[in-house]
C-alpha cells in the first residue's frame, strides 16, 4: 500500500524549524542562544541521567494514537484515502465542518482503561505515550479551552486519558502524552503542512498558540502530570520565540522527558527516528524509534500488513542493542478495541520478554564492532541517501559482568567473533533455567562460544557471556 510518508513531512517541519532558529549557522559560530533556558541547558550531566534513568532502563513503550478520525477508518466518500489513518482530513481536504460531524459519531463504550494498560503490561513495555490532541485539533478528554473534545463534542462522555493515566500507574508503567502543538487543521490559525484548503482554517498562527495550544497544554499538564510529552511536526510557525513560550510552561515541571520535535531551535531530550531504525544509532544521545505495526498509526479498517512478531521483536533487540528505545504504536478503532493481530503481536513479545527481558531491560549498547549491515551501492532511501541494508544475524546488549548476544541465526556449532573487546569468564543460555555452563575459548580479540544442536527460541535465543567487569 502506498501512502505519503509521515516522516517526510516530519523531515521538512524540521529543517525550517531549524533554520528559523538559526541551527543552520556557519560550522564553528556559537550555537544561537534560546530565548528562554530549557532544563536542558541548565542541568547538569548528573541531574540529566537522575531525570532520564527510568526511560532508559525501560527501553519499550506502547504508542497510541486514537481519535475521531478512527470512525472514518480510512474511508471518505466512500473512498480508500491513501494516507495515514490520522491525516485522513488533511489528505481527503475534507472541510471543517464535515470533519467534525465525525465527532457525534464517536462512542467507543467498549474501551476499558485496564485492557489497555494491561496490554502494554504483558508485552514488557514499561510506558504508554497516547495522543492527547492530534493534527486534527479533537482533544482526547475534556478542555475548558476549546468545545473540539470528547466531552463537549462526543456521546461518550467521558475522560479516557484520566482512566489510563490513573490505571498505568496502578500497575506501574510510567504515563505519556502526544500533543500536536503547530498543526491544527480545525482551529483557525493552526498549522497544515500542504497549506489550508478551507478558510474555516485561516487565521493567525500565534493567536491560535495563545488561545488553544498554550491552554491545554497547561491543561494536560496540570490534570495529568504526565512523565513524557511528546510533540509533532515542528512547522515554519514554530520560531524561536513562540516555541520558548511553551518551554516556561514545560520548565514548570522539572522531571519532565520531551522530545526533539517542539520546534524554535529547542533539542528536547530524544531524538526521534520514525519507521525505521538508525544504522548506528544516535552515539551520546537518548533516542526512540516510533513505529507502527502495520502500515497507519491511526486506525484503517483496510490496512492488514501487519508485521510479524519475529521482525517486530528483531526489531526491539536491534534499537536496544544501540542504546535506543521502541515505542510501538497500536491504533484502536472507533469502538474503543485495539485489533486483535496488534494485540496478539503484543502478547507473543510479551511471553518472550518473560524469559528474556534481562537482556533488554536497562542493557547498554553492543560492545561489538560488527555493524550487522552495508549501505547500498544502488538503492536510496527517502532522502536520497544510500539505503541502509540490515542483516539479520545476531546483535548483542550489555550490562556490568554480562554481554547478552542475540542469535537470530543459528549458528552451526558455535558462536565466533573476531572482535571481541572483553575479557570472557563463562556463557550459558538466558532460556536454559539451569544455566549449563557452555565451553568458552578466548585467544585475545577472538572469541568462540560451544552452542548446543538447537535454539531453545525460534526467533531469538539469548546467549549470555559472563565477563569481567
Amino acid at each position: 500500500m502506498h501512502m505519503k510518508s509521515r516522516l517526510a513531512r516530519y523531515a521538512v517541519a524540521c529543517s525550517i524549524a531549524a533554520a528559523l532558529a538559526g541551527t543552520q549557522a556557519q560550522a564553528g559560530a556559537p550555537p544561537t542562544p534560546h530565548p528562554v533556558a530549557a532544563i536542558q541547558d541548565t542541568e547538569t550531566p548528573a541531574q540529566r541521567d537522575a531525570r532520564m534513568a527510568w526511560w532508559r532502563e525501560a527501553r519499550f513503550g506502547m504508542f497510541i494514537h486514537w481519535g475521531i478520525y478512527a470512525v472514518p477508518a480510512g474511508f471518505w466518500q466512500g473512498k480508500p484515502v491513501d494516507d495515514a489513518g490520522e491525516w485522513i482530513m488533511n489528505a481527503g481536504k475534507i472541510p471543517v465542518a464535515d470533519y467534525k460531524k465525525f465527532a457525534p459519531q464517536f462512542n467507543p463504550t467498549q474501551f476499558d482503561a485496564h485492557t489497555w494498560v494491561s496490554l502494554a503490561k504483558a508485552a514488557g513495555m514499561k510506558y504508554i505515550v497516547i495522543t492527547s490532541k492530534h493534527h486534527d485539533g479533537f482533544a482526547m478528554y475534556p478542555s475548558k479551552a476549546n468545545p473540539f473534545n470528547i466531552a463537549d463534542a462526543t456521546p461518550f462522555k467521558r475522560d479516557p486519558l484520566r482512566e489510563l493515566a490513573d490505571e498505568a500507574r496502578r500497575q506501574g508503567l510510567k504515563f505519556g502524552l502526544y500533543y500536536s502543538q503547530a498543526q491544527d487543521w480545525t482551529a483557525p490559525g493552526g498549522a497544515a503542512m500542504g497549506g489550508h484548503w478551507d478558510k474555516a482554517q485561516d487565521g493567525d498562527f500565534a493567536h491560535y498558540l495563545h488561545t488553544k495550544a498554550i491552554p491545554q497544554l497547561k491543561e494536560i499538564l496540570a490534570t495529568y502530570h504526565p512523565d513524557v510529552l511528546w510533540f509533532d511536526t515542528p512547522t515554519a510557525a514554530m520560531t524561536p520565540q513562540l516555541s520558548s513560550e511553551i518551554v516556561s510552561l514545560l520548565n514548570q515541571y522539572p522531571q519532565l522527558i520531551w522530545n526533539n520535535r517542539l520546534g524554535g531551535g529547542y533539542p528536547g531530550d530524544t531524538e526521534t527516528p520514525e519507521q525505521h531504525i538508525p544504522p548506528q544509532g544516535f552515539s551520546g544521545k537518548d533516542w526512540e524509534t516510533c513505529m507502527t505495526i502495520n502500515d497507519t498509526w491511526g486506525y484503517k479498517s483496510n490496512d492488514t500488513h501487519f508485521k510479524s512478531t519475529k521482525v517486530l521483536l528483531q526489531n526491539l533487540v536491534d534499537i536496544a542493542s544501540k542504546g535506543g528505545n521502541y515505542l510501538l504504536n497500536v491504533g484502536p478503532d472507533a469502538h474503543g478495541v485495539i485489533p486483535a493481530p496488534e494485540a496478539e503481536r503484543l502478547q507473543q513479545i510479551g511471553h518472550w520478554l518473560d524469559v528474556n527481558g534481562e537482556s533488554i531491560y536497562g542493557t547498554s549498547p553492543t560492545p561489538f564492532a560488527d555493524a550487522h549491515g552495508s549501505f547500498s551501492s544502488s538503492e536510496k532511501d527517502q532522502d536520497g541517501k544510500p539505503r541502509w541494508i540490515p542483516v539479520w544475524d545476531w546483535r548483542a546488549t550489555s550490562k556490568p559482568g554480562k554481554v547478552y548476544v542475540h542469535l537470530f541465526q543459528w549458528p552451526s556449532k558455535s558462536f565466533h567473533v573476531d572482535d571481541a573487546d572483553i575479557q570472557a569468564t563463562g556463557a550459558y543460555l538466558l532460556a536454559d533455567p539451569h544455566h549449563t555452563p557452555l565451553k568458552v575459548t578466548q585467544h585475545g580479540k577472538q572469541l568462540d562460544v560451544q552452542l548446543p544442536a538447537k535454539p531453545l527460541d525460534s526467533i531469538d535465543t539469548v546467549l549470555v557471556i559472563q565477563t569481567k567487569s
